[in-house]
């Protein structure tokens, strides 16, 4: 290739991303790309389509021909009964008809929702009463870096090294409609603090070797982390069991990441990055490639002559912590070696929701009946 179609590559290149930014509310201002004001939730949500709409298409060649089926596990408003709600949990097993419910319900996020990473746990959340869908879980590993979590603990940078294995990051949880109408995403968000979830945990990662340090694991989580999707969230706040808050609010994020990236020019980016700069990671413990795709976009806007910056798009989403244990905090500083467990069921924690939020909620707001299942559709009926 000659370096006049090497310029043109890199000037069409340049070309999509300013495009694709501009889609997202993003304009040239003195010559510099400025993010938009997200200030409200329905700039966000615009922000984000263009990345959610491109995930949804991705994932149709692999789950279009089930959506009959998995939208029969949704429920219409008329076969919700609130005075016999019963939901249990139900952990996603690999190759099974819930693994696919679990991706195809992900998909209806207002944000794109990633897989997870490391680690991973996931959890549908069943209506015995009909068998219907209320909502799902998700856990992964956490990020390394995430300053308000950080703060909260209080730990050194070597008591983190050592410790952050006790903790698991909640990469979407949520409920669906018409449950969500009825505030169920409180539920779900309290099942995750479940001694049911920990244990799983527990039962699945117990005398696993990590694959970096080689250290075998105990299994044992003390603390989840979430972030709200939308800026503040309305769910997690004033969530409490038994008169105690089971997360708080430690502060917000950075407003950094790749979602504005994550809508079809990624490969691009890093098919770039791999051809004009090095890559971080050199251990052959966690391989020699890129270190996350932060660092990929980062080091393609930086070969491109971009700013490097815009990998900071101002969504600041507000952080929460679930201790799990009474002494989390002193359990992951290594003050104490082990921890001292709340008790909390899920059995306990469905009832407390019950009589504090559904049964209110169901009296007062009625919308829930009206939905139906086909409002939940991705995509066209099979012919």
């Amino acid at each position: 290739m000659t370096e006049k179609d090497e310029n043109q590559l890199v000037s069409d290149l340049k070309a999509r991303i300013i495009l694709l930014l501009a889609k997202q509310g993003y304009i040239i201002s003195g010559g510099k790309i400025v993010a938009p004001n997200f200030s409200d939730k329905s700039t966000i949500r615009a922000a984000h389509k263009i990345a959610v709409d491109h995930n949804i298409q991705r994932a149709k060649g692999g789950l279009y021909r089930y959506e009959d089926k998995l939208l029969q596990r949704i429920a219409n408003g008329s076969e919700v009964n609130p005075t016999h709600f019963k939901p249990r949990l139900l952990e996603v097993q690999r190759n099974t008809e819930d693994e696919l419910l679990f991706r195809y319900v992900r998909l209806h996020w207002s944000i794109p929702v990633s897989a997870g990473y490391g680690r991973r746990m996931r959890f549908l959340v069943i209506d015995e009463y009909n068998e219907k869908l209320v909502g799902i879980i998700g856990l992964g590993d956490p990020v390394f870096a995430l300053e308000p979590r950080d703060r909260w603990i209080g730990w050194s940078a070597s008591e983190k090294q050592s410790r952050l294995r006790a903790v698991m990051d909640a990469f979407v949880l949520g409920a669906v409609p018409p449950y969500s109408f009825l505030l169920c995403g409180k539920l779900i968000a309290m099942l995750a603090t479940s001694n049911e979830v920990r244990e799983a945990i527990e039962r699945k990662y117990r005398g696993r070797k990590t694959r970096i340090r080689g250290v075998t694991h105990d299994g044992l989580v003390a603390l989840l982390t979430t972030t709200s999707a939308l800026g503040r969230s309305s769910i997690y706040n004033r969530l409490a069991f038994q008169g105690r808050k089971l997360m708080h609010s430690v502060g917000f994020t950075k407003g950094s990441g790749d979602f504005h990236f994550n809508n079809g020019l990624y490969k691009e980016l890093k098919s770039f990055a791999e051809k004009n700069s090095s890559a971080s990671a050199k251990d052959v413990r966690w391989g020699r490639g890129f270190r996350n795709r932060r660092e990929v976009i980062r080091k393609a806007l930086s070969g491109l002559g971009m700013q490097a910056d815009l990998v900071y798009h101002g969504v600041k989403r507000e952080v929460f912590v679930a201790p799990l244990a009474k002494n989390t905090q002193e359990y992951l500083r290594g003050e104490q070696s082990e921890p001292v467990w709340f008790d909390q069921t899920a059995s306990d924690l469905v009832d407390a929701f019950v009589e504090r939020w559904l049964l209110p909620r169901a009296q007062r707001d009625r919308r829930y009946l009206e939905f139906n299942r086909e409002q939940y559709r991705l995509w066209g009926k099979e012919r």
